[in-house]
């Protein structure tokens, strides 16, 4: 079953330039990136939420917003 999803014409060239290869389908590109969220540890299964607060935490970092600990604590007056 197909389902047609609305992307920009810029996240659009972001997936065609991810593409290893022409061949690859969006569906199968998507796959992929969802399938680098982990979906759980030895202790269990993430929920939906936790797996996308690990994604916005990878993002964060990708684009520099975060905080060493000293900084943390600088910030903190500790």
């Amino acid at each position: 079953m197909y389902t047609t999803i609305q992307i920009t014409k810029q996240t659009r060239e972001k997936l065609n330039r991810l593409k290893p290869y022409k061949g690859l389908t969006y569906d199968e590109l998507i796959s992929a990136l969802v399938d680098l969220i982990p979906e759980g540890d030895d202790e269990g299964k993430y929920t939906p939420d936790f797996r996308m607060s690990i994604l916005h935490s990878l993002l964060d970092m990708a684009h520099g917003r975060v905080y060493t600990t000293n900084e943390v604590k600088k910030q903190l007056g500790l």
